[in-house]
């Protein structure tokens, strides 16, 4: 770490890092900072700091230019993964390998990644009235049936068996707002695909698809109702655990499959295909991207060009997907297979959900794909059969082919029967002797009892959950796999096992950005005057667009010659940093106990930053455009808290190697998040140590639980799910990466975040840790009997302590 100020900084020239600095800057600053050194902060702005003019308030000011920020970085990803696919897989040496890697990475950010159940079998359904057949005609039969796709996940519909010789084989997959029976036939519905291949000579297959309803969306055994949709509903659960709600069902597609072909090795190989309509349209598409056993694929209602997934459905949300996949290249993991695009301009739009609950559902909505935006994306795709045609014939009848229809108004019957005899064509490739010209006709009387359908579909949601459920019991495992082989056999080698872990964490939990490079150009103003403080408002600059905020307060007692230790004090959600400074009765002091302000007056230089996660839907919104390239908000918050900590120590009244952070609540999340993420290095500042107020808990399950009244599945924050995180770090070990410096947890009996229990069995591990290293004494929690509040009495001597403030004692 630099002794001395760096005059960059001061400068604002340039930041203060990898910059090696002439004898003339030095010699320049090392006057200059002489002479400012002893000076009191008297003046309207910060000694060498621009004047800030913004009059909008600048919480606004940052969300709004994060949100630039992460929209300009979509529209760059588009160009960045079209660039990477050409190199990597387009102009590889071996195109195929490459796009088994991409096929690889694609099944694991959709969840898809556990072995499927062996079991190839169909098992029928009876009941005590009727047989499993549901529907018989003289040119096939139906057949209500199950089968297992994952140990306690099994999926559920119907086969449909053709009476003559069978051509194909397919999985049809209905929308996730039609039941199975419509598209069989088996009620009204305005398209009966999977009849129809049915009639024309296909075994099909037809899952239930969770749908969107919210029926159950609720644990009544602790009184929890939601506005959830099903789908959003084990979206929330999944995430959390490296799972997904798409992940599941494909495997459902995929276990479809896996009987077809064993059905293919016992009677003889047909082409095997997959179709769906919209939320089925996905699940054909990224289940025919992953297995290549799918020989035709037909997708309705869903290819789009991508870049606002994040105004999709939430569970439509995937980490990472932008990355490397837009529609267009998830076609290309198909090529030189056969995909069949049809854009229907009436597709159904899900109508508002009824009220059964609390409401706190994520907005978002589906659209009808534009024609335009499909066929661009689609002359994306096509550079992918030009390709792997020319490299490979993996199929018996030759490369299939890419096409599309464009359904006009006025005709949007989804997955017609023409569509269905252009679909056949495709799977058998145009083999005109072995493809009826018309389907043939038939007739469908029964009508299937809606209890039949309403328990399979609450069978769906159900297995799920407990399937989900089993997993966050589990996933502790996982972590200690990892975790548990780092070497803890001395400080030394705890922290450079800590750098690799926090390298890791950081990259594929909260998403890491580029270190930030541009002038910092710090700018402030006097906003509070009192008789033994001021208070200053900072602005500093991360990236373009993307500022750092806060004030600053500065004892007016400060000697010439003398530094201070800081102490960092953050908000919690919805916050600003004045809350934290609030002394009268309000709200803000129930829960801060304006305990920035308390610091000063022991002498402490305070700062507290502005958080990004102020605005309601305003910043929830910059999760959901962060996720799909591999970021959080945390992504932005790591790199504001850097420059902060440059700036500071540009300070001549800062002692750089005491900076502590205190955080209340989302302020505590970000005691986990930031400080074990800014350790001292020798090129830059870091945290001296962390307090985590109001948030320390059970994190996975305050996240992914079902049985907590408290958990954040039944709360409005849509934005807190972190993909994976049961199988990465969790609190316990987010703390872990602080040591060898300190860390505290500050716990209300009564706060409602959680319980005791859990606070006390996460902070257990913490503890060993900090004892397996011999640093027994850089780590404690304080319990105290209060709620979700600043407690300020063991916090406030852990700072004393470990920032080492000889004054404080006297004052």
């Amino acid at each position: 770490m630099k002794s001395l100020k760096d005059p960059c900084s001061i400068f604002h020239m340039h930041t203060l890092c990898e910059k090696q600095y002439p004898l003339t800057a030095f010699l320049s600053f090392l006057t200059i900072a002489l002479f400012i050194g002893p000076l009191a902060f008297s003046a309207d702005t910060i000694p060498l700091t621009e004047p800030l003019t913004e009059n909008r308030p600048l919480d606004v000011v940052m969300v709004e230019g994060i949100d630039r920020f992460a929209l300009r970085a979509i529209e760059d990803a588009k160009h960045e993964r079209i660039a990477s696919w050409a190199r990597d897989v387009f102009e590889s040496k071996s195109p195929t390998k490459a796009q088994e890697y991409k096929r690889q990475d694609f099944a694991k950010i959709i969840g898809c990644t556990e072995q499927r159940v062996h079991d190839t079998q169909i098992q029928t359904i009876a009941t005590i009235d009727q047989s499993s057949m549901v529907e018989s005609n003289s040119v096939f039969a139906i057949h209500h049936v199950r089968w297992s796709a994952l140990n306690g996940i099994d999926a559920e519909g119907y086969f449909l068996k053709p009476r003559g010789k069978i051509l194909a084989r397919v999985v049809a997959i209905p929308d996730a707002d039609w039941n199975p029976e419509q598209i069989c036939g088996l009620s009204e519905s305005p398209t009966r695909y999977a009849a129809d291949l049915a009639a024309m000579g296909c075994e099909v297959l037809v899952p239930t698809v969770v749908n969107r309803g919210n029926e159950y969306s609720s644990n009544p055994n602790i009184q929890r109702f939601t506005n959830l949709s099903h789908r959003e509903f084990i979206y929330r659960q999944a995430f959390e655990l490296g799972r997904h709600i798409i992940g599941y069902e494909v495997q459902k597609v995929l276990a479809a499959v896996d009987i077809f072909e064993d059905r293919n090795k016992r009677h003889g190989k047909c082409p095997i295909g997959v179709c769906g309509v919209g939320e089925g349209g996905l699940l054909a598409f990224y289940s025919s991207a992953i297995d290549t056993r799918i020989d035709a694929t037909l997708v309705s209602g869903y290819f789009n060009q991508r870049d606002n997934v994040w105004q999709e459905p939430i569970y439509r949300n995937v980490w990472r997907l932008l990355e490397n996949f837009g529609d267009a290249q998830i076609a290309a993991m198909i090529a030189p297979r056969s995909l069949m695009i049809e854009v229907n301009p009436k597709l159904p739009i899900p109508s508002e959900l009824p009220d059964r609950g609390r409401r706190v559902a994520a907005p978002g909505q589906i659209t009808r794909p534009d024609p335009a935006l499909v066929k661009q994306e689609l002359k994306l795709a096509q550079k992918a059969w030009d390709v792997f045609s020319t490299q490979n014939s993996p199929l018996d009848g030759g490369a299939g082919k890419l096409d599309h229809k464009i359904l006009p108004e006025e005709s949007s019957q989804p997955i017609s029967s023409e569509t269905v005899l252009e679909f056949i064509r495709l799977l058998l490739h145009d083999a005109p002797a072995n493809i009826p010209r018309i389907i043939p006709e038939y007739t469908l009387k029964t009508a299937v009892d809606a209890s039949i359908r309403v328990n399979r579909q609450k069978r769906a949601i159900t297995q799920m959950t407990a399937y989900t459920q089993r997993l966050l019991q589990l996933s502790h495992r996982t972590r200690d796999a990892y975790w548990n082989q780092l070497d803890r056999s001395s400080v030394d080698k705890w922290v450079i096992a800590a750098d690799e872990a926090r390298e890791k964490v950081h990259a594929d939990l909260i998403g890491q950005l580029p270190m930030p490079t541009v002038p910092i150009n710090p700018r402030s103003r006097r906003i509070i005057q009192e008789k033994d403080y001021d208070g200053f408002e900072v602005v500093l600059d991360v990236y373009p667009d993307v500022i750092a905020s806060g004030i600053l307060l500065m004892p007016k007692d400060i000697k010439q010659g003398e530094t201070r230790p800081v102490v960092v004090c953050q908000h919690g959600l919805e916050g600003t940093p004045l809350d934290t400074m609030i002394e009268d009765e309000s709200r803000a002091f129930q829960a801060y106990k304006a305990f920035s302000v308390q610091l000063v007056r022991q002498g402490y230089i305070v700062y507290a930053p502005q958080n990004p996660y102020r605005g309601q839907d305003a910043f929830r919104t910059l999760q959901r455009k962060s996720n799909p390239l591999g970021r959080t908000l945390f992504s932005y918050i790591i790199p504001q808290h850097l420059v902060t900590l440059r700036w500071l120590t540009s300070l001549p009244q800062v002692d750089e190697k005491r900076i502590g952070f205190y955080g209340l609540s989302y302020g505590g999340k970000t005691a986990v998040r930031v400080p074990p993420f800014l350790p001292p290095t020798d090129t830059d500042p870091g945290y001296a140590l962390s307090i985590c107020s109001a948030d320390f808990n059970e994190w996975v399950s305050k996240n992914a639980s079902t049985d907590a009244p408290f958990s954040y599945i039944w709360t409005p924050e849509y934005e807190i799910f972190e993909w994976n995180m049961g199988n990465i770090a969790n609190y316990a070990e987010l703390a872990m990466l602080m040591a060898p410096r300190p860390f505290m947890v500050e716990r209300g009996h009564h706060d409602g975040v959680g319980i005791d229990e859990w606070v006390a069995w996460e902070f257990a591990k913490v503890r060993r840790h900090f004892a397996s290293l011999n640093l027994s004494d850089k780590t404690e929690i304080e319990f105290f009997d209060g709620p979700h509040t600043i407690n300020g009495k063991g916090t406030f001597d852990f700072l004393h302590r470990h920032l080492n403030h000889p004054d404080l004692e006297n004052r």
